[in-house]
């Protein structure tokens, strides 16, 4: 441990099990000195096992629905209070596609199940950064990180309107960023992560397939959770305080990728 958060104060959204990335970086944040705040919606809370990770960490958890403007709001306040001042750091980790979990197709979707996922999925990231500045809430030099993933860029059918998502979500952390760094000196970027085994992650049709395809593609091989949560603690340190607007890729190379000896070979094989 190098104590690099040591003072830092933060939240962290969707922390649902062990398999998490949120989960893994409340686990390192509070090895390197942070304190914090847990929160994740209501129903997902049930879903979870979050009080253990809070007993774990010495953490109080709020529950907030991430696409209501009041609980947000509650959120950040009571964070305050209970850490004792301004927050340093947010994780916006949290995702959802009720068209994948139905089962319907991109090319067939639900417009109710699509705008849901989007509220929770993309804007409700907007809504934690219009709440966050308008309150004021942020130190200077503060990090605000939102986990998402490289479907946001090119195609990768069974991703659904996630990928949609995902491309707002990053577009907004550009946007919003500006405005925050411009205005209070804090830092906005996203992590577009390796495929990873997490509970959201699997729910994905053919996901086993595309995280052996991605492992013989990386040069360096899948990022893990863990991995994901490292990253995640150096963005939130001191170390990147001029590192923002970026979607910063964490994926053992593959976003540069054409193909892999691995996978040729493969082909070669089936010739």
């Amino acid at each position: 441990m190098y104590n690099l958060l040591k003072g830092k104060k933060g939240i962290i959204f969707g922390a649902l099990d062990s398999n998490s990335i949120a989960w893994k970086v409340a686990e390192r944040a509070h090895e390197e000195g942070a304190e914090f705040v847990l929160t994740n919606a209501p129903i997902a809370m049930r879903m979870g096992t979050i009080n253990e990770l809070a007993e774990k960490t010495g953490s109080q958890i709020i529950p907030a629905d991430a696409t209501s403007m009041e609980d947000l709001q509650n959120l950040v306040d009571k964070s305050q209070e209970i850490l004792g001042g301004k927050l340093d750091f947010v994780l916006h980790s949290i995702g959802m596609s009720i068209n994948v979990r139905k089962g319907k197709h991109y090319t067939d979707s639900n417009y109710d199940f699509t705008h849901k996922g989007f509220d929770v999925s993309a804007l409700s990231f907007h809504k934690t950064m219009n709440v966050l500045y308008n309150s004021n809430a942020m130190n200077e030099w503060g990090s605000v990180v939102a986990l998402t993933y490289m479907a946001a860029q090119r195609v990768f059918p069974d991703y659904n309107d996630m990928a949609d998502n995902k491309a707002y979500l990053e577009s907004i952390a550009r946007s919003f960023g500006y405005f925050f760094g411009r205005d209070h000196k804090v830092r906005v970027n996203t992590i577009s992560q390796s495929p990873t085994p997490t509970t959201a992650g699997s729910g994905v049709k053919g996901f086993e397939g595309f995280l052996a395809y991605a492992e013989k593609m990386s040069p360096l091989g899948n990022a893990t959770a863990l991995e994901c949560a490292d990253y995640t603690i150096s963005l939130f340190s001191d170390l990147t305080k001029k590192v923002t607007l970026q979607n910063l890729f964490h994926d053992g190379g593959f976003s540069n990728m054409g193909v892999s000896d691995l996978v040729m070979d493969k082909f070669v094989d089936e010739e």
